[in-house]
């Protein structure tokens, strides 16, 4: 399996040590064998750079300030690595916020993967978090993706996480990690990467900072943690589970590689760039 790394889609800038970056949809393009492409995340899509105001919305254009590159979608990003975007037979999301999810109707063909919490709170009666109407943009799924959804239960843990392995032939190399908190069904995706003999685990927005699953001195971002509070659902969840990330990073951080969907420096390092 091939693992590429793809910004699709550049959002404010973000500032560390002196040093500014944009913040990113960081997602994962998987060439397989047997299985065909497979995307970890889509971020924003070609519809929201063609028309943001109604698939986006203004709250959400004006908080993060998206660049809305078309270059930048996985679309044009998939056709650039010289593929053919039909090829990408599943999606494996983190959640549905709008730019985690902005690219499924690019791939209407696709079965999409999620826990069953997610796709409830995004496609059921509205829910009690004044936030929902901002993260979830129906736009995203008036195609009708072919859902498969994930209930967690009992079965071989991941790194003590609780885990569901969503494509049968690749059950080894894949699985889907429940990390709620910030959405009612948030989850984190593990991905073996063989070739450098560790895991990659897209941690979506369980996290926004590489500095807050540091073990030894963890630290947030101040104007990152304004954003996590505001969209959080369960605040101590997520804050327990950035403290379990914390003691994966410690345990097995030689084997594990956590990354956040929105950290550029985490990207640039991952990336090469």
């Amino acid at each position: 399996m091939r693992i590429h790394h793809l910004n699709c889609g550049s959002l404010r800038t973000v500032e560390h040590r002196g040093e500014r970056r944009p913040a990113v949809c960081h997602c994962l393009l998987l060439e397989t064998d047997r299985d065909g492409l497979v995307l970890v995340d889509t971020g924003l899509g070609t519809a929201d750079v063609a028309d943001p105001e109604r698939t986006l919305g203004p709250e959400f254009r004006g908080r993060a300030q998206p660049a809305l590159d078309l270059a930048e979608t996985a679309l044009h990003q998939v056709r650039a690595l010289g593929h053919d975007p039909r090829d990408v037979r599943h999606v494996l999301l983190t959640h549905l916020d709008l730019d985690h999810a902005g690219g499924l109707p690019d791939f209407p063909g696709a079965e999409v993967y999620l826990l069953a919490a997610e796709q409830r709170a995004a496609l059921g009666a509205p829910g009690p978090h004044p936030e929902d109407r901002v993260r979830y943009r129906p736009a995203h799924w008036a195609h009708r993706p072919r859902w498969t959804t994930h209930r967690p239960a009992p079965a071989e843990p991941w790194f003590g996480f609780d885990a569901v392995r969503p494509l049968p032939r690749l059950a080894e190399d894949l699985a889907i990690v429940p990390l709620g908190g910030h959405s009612a069904g948030h989850a984190a995706v593990a991905v073996r990467d063989r070739g450098a003999e560790r895991w990659l685990l897209h941690c979506g927005d369980a996290y926004y900072f590489h500095r807050e699953i540091d073990p030894d001195r963890p630290e947030g971002h101040p104007d990152m943690d304004v954003l996590q509070q505001l969209t959080e659902v369960d605040r101590p969840l997520r804050l327990g589970n950035q403290a379990r990330l914390r003691e994966l990073v410690r345990d097995h951080g030689g084997r594990v590689v956590p990354f956040s969907a929105h950290d550029p420096w985490e990207y640039a390092r991952l990336a090469g760039k």
